[in-house]
């Protein structure tokens, strides 16, 4: 029942009165205690009404109003409700429960939208009428608010009259601060959160203290900002003015973090504020940013480095109670928000090294922008995994810089929605919206939202409204575009004036004390500036962390890595993978499989790539090197093979094999991700850059998906060591190879690895064999050379008969980036053929069958990095002038056939022919047909026999 139910109720009661059988036998109940609460003489004045033609409402009436008419009409209502029946207590009474409902909507609809009228831009461009807020539309005269008012449903806000109550919830929720978390489904949430905020009405009482330390935060912020603009004139800075509020928000959240027992903190955030940020809360000495405005020795980065608004750095943050905490702002490239699950993934990897399984130890703060946060896609992808269990970190506080602007795109033509901040309502978590300059609010919504996530261990968004003094960056003219917005800004003093302003009026701090803090910071970058002036001034430098004190990055090493296992212990870990549970029920297709496992570590049947893959996990685990691996289906694997993670077809409980390896193995990680490239490559990523000795491997569904996730190879994987030094190990397992299914399910795209390959950046390989397989996964980890890998691995390879290993290779074998041809001599050759992947086998077959007996076909398993001279040493004993024909399956602008053109043009090394055989150039990898890829590969495999004779 609501309020739009009144005049079907009055017409109810006008037939129950008329002739109470005319109503259901509910009603008629109802309305008999209705009229022994009134007492005779209700009952004698609503017959009298009822036979003049009249209405009847709550015993109240006049001639054509209703119920709801009178209550609205305050001349008469008093009036009205005392002659009803003579009792007042009873009429009152009366009255309660015939406006409840009224009530409790218009209470309800300040919770839901009162965040609508609150007072959030600072520059009070637009304002929302939400009629919904007006008691007039509940039926509510002026007379009715001033009525005693004390109900449970209301017991945050209860008490006084309703026009008291009424009050209390424009003070919460249509403020400077807006609050929405009426979504939320979980009613002991939004009941924690509503106590919470209304019976302080979203306001804290704030000592003398933390006021001072909010007005020094802003002076720190406000004065590093003009001091960078007047002694830097026309340099980019990004700067933070309109925004400053950012500063005391995190410091403020930084000491929450303390309270509860945070030690880490991991951070990120696009280039808006970001030095403000270094200079201010990293405590990054200000002659450091200074020197890098004048970069005065260029030659220090050549050829690599990155600009100063996308570093990162690193500090530790005492507490005013004396915690420690060491704070990590991730280094940032232009694609703003893909730095999100990068360091969630870190903050994920900093738990599980501390073993922090309840997840409060360690925290991440994102920093966004409000049109990135609205526009990017892997905002939603990042929110996403807040939840699931291989991803889950405890609760992220984003921060949403709301320059109400983006470049130069208006709100409306950037988003769909109110607010920039909507997405974030897919997850049960409160957003708060908050004014920039009313210091005291952002000082109460931090301390909300950082209670909110100690209590919940999830996210929480402040959206921070602001704008930006100087626009995009300081070379832009807003005023071309947003000229309305800037005549506002030109006019406003800055928070930190207003709040001083504030301040001094509440003799909170006198003028002397705020010019000392003026003077002491304008000193104190002086000094600064003139000590970055200096030649013998050398910055500082970030050095890699100290778990990674045993690793290092570079070119690779020449010097082999042994990845040898003792046979005997191999066999024990493959059979211990083949051992279920008592009574685990596992479904009946995989018995045979098991069974086989068995037989290949006994020796008895050769290893598959499978088994090889598991041995290689197993064996790592069992010498103490973690494993994280997460990918669509990679518990199970896409194409039905690894079966990692069992299912007991009965009771639907699960067993993963790798967790028993042995007793004091090192921990196993396997996650099926969500639907996600960018935002789940991103995320094992930014684990890989804390965890330097185990494995973190993402799989692709199919090679080809790692596109959408392009971003995070361009800007992260293949060029952070050149512009960051920064290391990671992460493993990509991409599915490769043509088989008739289709283009997006043939191609890993790995030409655009090898368009990116330089300075030993990253691996890229092709193992075409189970033992190489195993003996690459192990050299990843045993090798203290830490590099990103990137692996095109097999579909139907995987169970094809000749792709099989014996286990004295696999455990006494070793990675070879070449691959020889051991059937076919290089002497007397009359082509070689050199290859990758799947086609080799297809060669084999071809030249089986063709009884060709003087062609060579050379496997090129590492095709990066691969040197020339390694390349011709294994073309020892060819005769000068030998054709060699690289083979592949891809079309001639594909594959690795552009990368190696590139490299050895018509000639390799001056001394052979060199050509290459492949589908014709394509805009797409492959044909949709199957009948048509069987004719294209029979087509090139004959192409790369062509004039030969048996």
């Amino acid at each position: 029942m609501n309020t739009y139910s009144l005049d079907y109720i009055d017409d109810l009661y006008v037939k129950y009165v008329r002739d109470p059988s005319s109503v259901s036998a509910t009603w008629r109940e109802y309305f008999e205690q209705f009229l022994v609460a009134g007492g005779p003489e209700r009952e004698r004045a609503n017959a009298e009404l009822i036979a003049n033609g009249s209405s009847v409402s709550n015993g109240s009436a006049s001639s054509g109003k209703t119920g709801q008419d009178v209550l609205a009409d305050g001349s008469k209502g008093d009036e009205t409700h005392r002659t009803s029946s003579g009792n007042i207590a009873t009429d009152q009474a009366l009255w309660m429960s015939r406006i409840q409902d009224r009530v409790n909507q218009l209470v309800r609809e300040y919770r839901v939208r009162g965040h609508l009228v609150a007072q959030l831009d600072p520059l009070k461009l637009d304002h929302s009428d939400v009629p919904e807020l007006s008691p007039t539309l509940y039926g509510l005269s002026d007379v009715d608010l001033q009525r005693p008012l004390d109900s449970e449903a209301l017991e945050n806000v209860s008490g006084g009259t309703l026009d008291a109550i009424l009050q209390k919830l424009q003070n919460t929720y249509c403020r400077s601060i807006g609050a929405q978390f009426m979504h939320i489904d979980n009613r002991n949430i939004r009941d924690w959160l509503q106590r919470r905020m209304e019976t302080s009405q979203n306001r804290m009482d704030l000592s003398l203290e933390v006021q001072r330390r909010i007005y020094a935060r802003l002076a720190d912020a406000s004065i590093f900002e003009e001091f960078v603009r007047r002694k830097f004139v026309g340099a980019k800075t990004f700067s933070l003015e309109g925004a400053e509020s950012l500063i005391p928000m995190i410091d403020l959240a930084l000491e929450k973090a303390g309270q509860h027992n945070v030690k880490e903190v991991v951070m990120a955030m696009a280039h808006r504020g970001r030095l403000n940020v270094m200079a201010n809360i990293l405590k990054k000495r200000a002659m450091n940013i200074f020197w890098s405005f004048d970069d005065p020795n260029p030659e220090m980065s050549r050829g690599g480095g990155d600009v100063r608004y996308h570093l990162g750095y690193s500090s530790d943050w005492l507490t005013a109670s004396g915690d420690k905490l060491h704070i990590s702002l991730c280094f940032n490239p232009s694609h703003l928000e893909y730095v999100n699950t990068v360091a969630l993934g870190r903050s994920r990897c900093k738990q599980d090294r501390r073993g922090d399984k309840k997840r409060e130890e360690v925290m991440t703060i994102l920093v966004h922008g409000d049109a990135a946060f609205a526009g990017e896609g892997v905002v939603q992808e990042t929110l996403n995994l807040s939840e699931l269990v291989g991803y889950r970190t405890g609760g992220t506080l984003h921060i949403v810089i709301n320059n109400q602007v983006g470049f130069t795109t208006e709100p409306h033509q950037g988003r769909s929605t109110t607010y920039a901040t909507d997405v974030a309502k897919m997850l049960q978590i409160p957003i708060f919206h908050v004014n920039g300059e009313d210091p005291e609010a952002v000082a109460q919504v931090v301390s909300l939202a950082m209670d909110f996530r100690k209590e919940f261990h999830r996210d929480v968004v402040i959206d921070l409204y602001a704008f930006r003094r100087w626009g995009h960056n300081e070379g832009d003219e807003p005023r071309f575009t947003q000229p309305r917005m800037y005549a506002e800004i030109d006019r406003r003093a800055s928070v930190r004036e207003q709040y001083l302003n504030q301040l001094l009026k509440m003799g909170k701090i006198t003028e002397e004390e705020a010019a000392k803090i003026q003077e002491d910071r304008t000193e104190k970058l002086e000094s600064e500036f003139e000590a970055s002036k200096h030649e013998q001034f050398v910055p500082d430098t970030q050095t890699l962390a100290e778990n990674w004190k045993d690793f290092f990055g570079g070119p690779e090493p020449v010097e082999p890595t042994d990845t040898t296992f003792d046979r005997d212990k191999l066999s024990e870990i493959v059979d211990s993978l083949t051992r279920l549970p008592e009574g685990f029920s596992s479904h009946k297709k995989l018995k045979r499989p098991m069974s086989l496992r068995r037989e290949m570590a006994a020796g008895e049947r050769p290893f598959d790539w499978a088994a090889a893959e598991a041995a290689a996990f197993g064996t790592l685990l069992a010498e103490g090197h973690p494993i994280r691996m997460t990918g669509q289906d990679c518990q199970r694997g896409t194409f039905s093979h690894r079966h990692a993670v069992l299912h007991d077809v009965k009771t639907g409980e699960t067993y993963t094999p790798l967790d028993h390896v042995s007793p004091d193995q090192a921990t196993l990680d396997l996650h099926n991700s969500p639907l996600s490239e960018a935002g789940v490559l991103g995320f094992e990523y930014g684990y890989s850059l804390d965890l330097p000795n185990g494995l973190v491997a993402w799989e692709a569904q199919f090679g080809d998906f790692w596109n959408c996730a392009q971003v995070i190879v361009d800007q992260f994987i293949a060029s952070a060591e050149d512009k960051w030094n920064r290391l990671s190990g992460l493993v990509m397992l991409l599915p490769h190879g043509f088989e008739g299914q289709g283009p997006e399910h043939c191609s890993a795209r790995f030409e655009r690895f090898l368009a990116m390959v330089a300075e030993h950046n990253i691996q890229v390989c092709q193992p075409t064999t189970p033992a190489q397989y195993f003996h690459l996964l192990r050299r990843q980890v045993i090798c203290k050379w830490r590099k990103p890998l990137i692996v095109l691995t097999p579909k139907s390879l995987l169970r094809h008969p000749k792709v099989v290993s014996k286990i004295e290779i696999v455990a006494g074998g070793s990675f070879k980036k070449i691959l020889p041809d051991r059937k076919v001599s290089l002497d007397g050759a009359r082509r070689l053929i050199m290859c990758t992947g799947k086609v080799y086998y297809d060669l084999m077959d071809a030249r089986r069958k063709q009884k060709i007996k003087n062609v060579p076909i050379m496997r090129i398993e590492q095709l990066y990095p691969l040197s020339v001279e390694e390349l011709m040493g294994s073309l020892d004993g060819l005769a000068d002038g030998t054709e060699i024909f690289w083979v592949q399956e891809e079309p001639e602008n594909m594959g690795a056939w552009p990368y190696l053109k590139l490299q050895y043009g018509d000639t390799a090394n001056q001394r052979f022919k060199f050509r290459g055989v492949s589908r014709p150039e394509s805009a797409s990898p492959s044909t949709g047909s199957m009948a048509a890829h069987k004719i294209e590969q029979a087509e090139l495999i004959e192409a790369a026999f062509a004039g030969l004779e048996s």
